[in-house]
């Protein structure tokens, strides 16, 4: 694979991982993330 070819494709995922990560925080979806991170959290160490 040619270095013109990778870093184009580099920059084109770089873009869409930025777009959803923008398209995720706008539907609200952070707090929900958190949420169930918490949870998990505390199953794991055992306090909820």
């Amino acid at each position: 694979m040619s270095k013109s070819l990778k870093r184009k494709i580099q920059t084109i995922t770089c873009i869409l991982s930025a777009a959803f990560i923008i398209y995720g925080i706008n539907r609200g979806e952070m707090e929900v993330v958190l949420n169930k991170a918490v949870n998990i959290c505390l199953e794991c160490i055992g306090l909820g």
